[in-house]
């Protein structure tokens, strides 16, 4: 009953909040394995609207305050694609726009006035990336991300990252671009390649934007670029140099150093100017198990003050996809310091789909772990940065999404029913506390 341990270990050490909870209407139930992103939410700085991005389109914003009027819709409207980021533009006297990134035929990226709803500005990238050869969901052009900064002149702008993929035969090529914004929606630059982003980042001053490319099988043969934000140049390039198309899984700016988790070689990197590797450490290597190589994926990282935190995902063997053994640092998260020097580490019992924080706190939305299938693992996890996990917020069903902001922690739920089970456990639903 490991399961049951580490849960009561885990309910010592828990900080309880007062969520509020609003159910999203219906999307298809999850299974054991974990799906693709379905779903999107955003804290507007300020901490006091929270926007949600749904599988269908809909995007709602919800004003967060306290009794039975919080959460009460704003505004709603039909994004043309799945919608699976969401990020703000703050304006000077206004109430800024929010920025909805998409999946599906189209890749769009719109602009809508934060107050309103009304949309302000429309990009699609199939018009560079170009159409879906197959109706399949990973054929679709897909914006995986988007990222807002202030440049040295004051001015904040967008950038995302989107992608495209097809296979014929034995050949399979992607399709990307990179994209800085205008404030109104303008194209400034794109910088294009036939890699697959993953992750991007901006360093604190607006000037440099790290873009992570996780698999790399055609003439651009490098996992992670630092473009200048004005023009959109090259400034330098950095690789794991290891064999196979696979590269980095997440970067992430903590001044003037950029961590960079590898999905070739399994490790986390912390490097300086010019790529000038400063550590690295051994996240979730190939290791002997029996008679099977086991490794596992650091999927995310997220820098800040010196410290720098990893998560890894699923196990997988070397000679087969499946396995009924466990990596031993699979669905960890571990932070470290300056040195490399290991502060803290804990688990995260199911897979992570993206971390957000909110200055010191560190935010891990957990789902499924199919290979134990523990509806324990369902949760909200916060960690502090210095000290580990803070607080945990248990789900029926899986949580796949979460952002923090200004104090306030909002989630998504959705529902999920294992393949042996039967049982649907949970809802398609936002959750929103206050972490003050």
């Amino acid at each position: 009953m490991a399961g049951t341990a580490n849960a009561d270990r885990e309910e010592e050490r828990e900080q309880s909040l007062e969520f509020q909870s609003i159910p999203l209407g219906e999307i298809e139930t999850a299974r054991s394995r974990h799906m693709w992103t379905r779903s999107a939410v955003h804290v507007v700085s300020g901490g006091d609207l929270v926007v949600t991005g749904e599988w269908d389109g809909t995007v709602t914003a919800r004003e967060i305050g306290s009794g039975s009027e919080s959460l009460e819709s704003r505004w709603a409207v039909d994004h043309p694609d799945h919608a699976v980021g969401i990020t703000t533009i703050e304006s000077d006297g206004g109430d800024g726009t929010v920025v909805v990134a998409g999946r599906g035929e189209t890749g769009t990226i719109a602009g809508y006035d934060a107050a309103t709803g009304e949309q302000e500005w429309r990009y699609d990238t199939v018009d560079d990336l170009g159409e879906a050869v197959k109706d399949t969901v990973f054929y679709l052009p897909y914006v995986v991300s988007i990222e807002t900064g202030t440049d040295a002149d004051g001015t904040q702008r967008l950038y995302a990252a989107a992608r495209r993929y097809e296979r014929d035969g034995e050949t399979r090529q992607w399709h990307s671009t990179v994209y800085a914004f205008e404030p109104d929606g303008s194209i400034r630059w794109t910088y294009e390649t036939d890699a697959s982003p993953i992750a991007m980042d901006l360093d604190e001053t607006g000037e440099r934007l790290a873009v992570g490319y996780n698999r790399c099988m055609g003439d651009h043969d490098t996992g992670l670029v630092v473009l200048e934000t004005e023009t959109g140049d090259l400034e330098w390039t950095w690789d794991p140099g290891t064999e196979g198309d696979r590269r980095v899984g997440d970067v992430s700016f903590d001044g003037d150093s950029i961590a960079v988790s590898s999905h070739g070689d399994k490790r986390g990197y912390l490097l300086g100017p010019g790529g000038a590797e400063r550590w690295r450490v051994d996240l979730a290597i190939e290791t002997d198990i029996g008679d099977e190589t086991l490794y596992a994926y650091p999927n995310h990282a997220t820098a800040n003050d010196g410290r720098v935190t990893f998560v890894t995902g699923n196990t997988y063997a070397v000679e087969s996809r499946e396995t009924e053994r466990r990596h031993p640092n699979e669905h960890r998260i571990a932070t470290y310091d300056v040195d490399g020097e290991l502060r803290w580490d804990d688990e995260v019992r199911g897979f992570v789909h993206g971390l957000d924080d909110d200055g010191d706190t560190v935010v891990a939305p957990c789902a499924q772990s199919f290979r134990v299938r523990d509806p324990e693992t369902h949760a909200v996890r916060w960690f502090d940065r210095e000290s580990g996990l803070i607080g945990i917020e248990r789900l029926e069903g899986i949580a796949t999404a979460a952002a923090a902001a200004d104090g306030t922690l909002a989630a998504i739920e959705e529902p999920v029913e294992y393949h042996d089970e039967g049982q649907t456990r949970g809802e398609y639903a936002l959750h929103v506390a206050s972490l003050e």
